[in-house]
């Protein structure tokens, strides 16, 4: 690793939020989008098994009904900051709070899977994203972070007990090789301004196990996908339910997507998660108390948790948080970067600091937004075969002529816009592959 330049020369600058002054123009944003207001979603594993991360698996609370056999399986980490003592419940937070999934690449112990232990020995955070809960329980978003985005690493903890120096400008991907779990938290806390309370970390084969557990995620296509970087081959457009190697080799693809960027593989990816949530929703799913248990098992039993996480008691409360956002409250979205820089970035992603401020000011005072567009279209576009949106009572009653009931009748609201990557949980789409 090069000696690089002192970290203020590349730090975020610093805004105090208590001065109005200096609080940036969101310029770019528009109250003009409209949702419903959220209705209740039922069960408490929807939402919880759907936002984190690629694995956003943590279903992991139904797993209560089987504590005592989970339980032991626990591999934890200290976050940096936390307390001792029982880990905190989610009643204990006030104005939100956010949960870190890193998905590791290492080989060692994933029997072959993307190549040697032996000729790749290192271990790097290919996968970053953090989902923050707004404190009202209305609405989520689940924020990517490209592997090469530039930022600073700051002092962590390393395995041996010291700590590591500043580093200003390094790809995000190499936090995890400085000090583990905990120094990706702590990198991706500074440069958000969001306080991280829950982590976990999974590898290769934990993917395969959860997918497994989830008994298969439909995935939409445009084209053939063809990857055999990543191991998947899809031969032609359409819908395949994917789980276990499959739905790895779909989750990793970057040349067989977009433009062949990690940036494009982000927009993809999402197209698998929203569609889980979907899967997940569906009664198929969550009355199957075998899929649940299995989904909580492999979590605890494939990922490497945080100690304020590995708790069953606290991920029940998480579910029970989460359990009235409506899908079309659920937010995929990619902080914003660009790549051709020079310099540090050269080869990298430049963060788009003034757009990516705007949107963590929206995350930081729990304000749900929308992206300008549904899907980016270089990753994921609109699925041309999706299903009608049902009826709503109040089509029905307009349908029959009869007058309908302003009473019962759902509300919509403007609902802030901002040009950023990304869908709603309720968006169907299809990955964008390309001839690689």
């Amino acid at each position: 690793m090069s000696e690089l330049r002192p970290r203020s020369e590349l730090r975020s600058r610093s805004v105090d939020r208590t001065d109005p002054k200096q609080k940036p123009e969101v310029e770019g944003l528009a109250r003009h989008g409209r949702l419903k207001k959220p209705g209740p979603w039922g069960s408490i594993a929807k939402i919880v098994a759907a936002s984190l991360a690629v694995v956003l698996v943590s279903g992991a609370a139904v797993g209560a009904v089987a504590f005592d056999s989970i339980y032991g399986q626990r591999d934890t980490v200290s976050l940096v900051g936390e307390t001792d003592g029982p880990p905190p419940q989610i009643g204990s937070f006030e104005g939100g709070f956010n949960i870190l999934i890193a998905g590791s690449d290492t080989r060692a112990g994933q029997s072959g899977i993307g190549g040697s232990a032996d000729s790749d020995s290192g271990e790097l955070n290919d996968v970053n994203m953090i989902l923050h809960v707004a404190a009202d329980r209305q609405s989520a978003v689940a924020i990517s972070f490209p592997r090469d985005m530039v930022m600073g690493i700051p002092e962590c903890p390393s395995t041996d007990g010291e700590y590591t120096k500043y580093y200003s400008t390094e790809p995000l991907n190499t936090a995890l090789s400085y000090g583990g779990l905990a120094c990706v938290a702590l990198t991706l806390s500074e440069f958000t301004g969001l306080d991280i309370q829950f982590a976990g970390l999974i590898t290769f084969t934990g993917v395969i196990e959860m997918t497994n557990a989830i008994g298969g995620v439909p995935v939409c296509i445009d084209g053939p996908l063809i990857d055999p970087e990543a191991d998947i081959n899809l031969p032609e457009a359409g819908t395949y339910t994917l789980k276990g190697e499959e739905a790895l080799g779909f989750l990793r693809s970057r040349h067989g997507v977009g433009d062949g960027s990690d940036l494009t593989r982000i927009s993809s990816q999402q197209v698998y998660l929203s569609s889980m949530v979907r899967t997940l929703k569906s009664s198929d799913t969550l009355g199957d108390y075998k899929k649940l248990y299995n989904l909580a098992d492999a979590a605890i039993a494939n990922m490497q948790l945080s100690n304020s996480l590995a708790d069953v008691p606290t991920m029940v409360s998480i579910a029970l948080a989460l359990k009235d956002i409506p899908l079309e409250r659920v937010q995929f979205v990619q902080y914003p970067g660009t790549t051709g820089g020079f310099g540090v970035y050269e080869g990298k992603v430049q963060p788009n600091e003034y757009l990516g401020e705007q949107m963590m000011d929206l995350v930081r005072a729990d304000t749900p937004f929308t992206t300008a567009d549904d899907t980016d279209g270089t990753g994921a576009t609109i699925d041309p075969n999706a299903p009608e949106p049902e009826a709503t009572d109040d089509a029905a009653d307009g349908a029959t002529g009869e007058p309908t009931d302003a009473s019962t009748a759902t509300p919509e609201e403007d609902i802030d816009v901002i040009d950023v990557r990304g869908q709603s949980a309720a968006t169907y789409s299809c990955s964008i592959t390309n001839s690689y």
